[in-house]
């Protein structure tokens, strides 16, 4: 009755890929906060709201989640090819 045991610590390699694709899947639920932030913000002293800082603070936040995804990209891609590498050589490896 002896029971099979997981391994106390993931290999480095594969814990990082999960935290990449976890932080891609977490990436536009933040940039979601981040756009709605400005309606939390309380107008100046003035009766009007001021919208020239609120829409540099939009295309700030909008540039920045373009370069976070920009740089998950390539990690991202190269999971995805060493996932169809090991599929096809599967494929491969019992047809032959």
């Amino acid at each position: 009755m002896s029971r099979r045991r997981s391994p106390l610590f993931l290999a480095r390699r594969s814990y990082r890929r999960r935290r990449l694709r976890d932080a891609a899947r977490v990436l536009p639920i933040f940039g979601s906060f981040l756009f709605l932030l400005p309606i939390l913000w309380e107008p100046a002293a003035t009766d009007r709201r001021d919208t020239a800082p609120d829409g540099v603070y939009l295309f700030v936040v909008w540039a920045l989640l373009i370069l976070v995804a920009g740089a998950m990209a390539p990690g991202l891609r190269a999971e995805a090819r060493e996932d169809g590498a090991d599929e096809s050589g599967s494929a491969e490896g019992g047809a032959g």
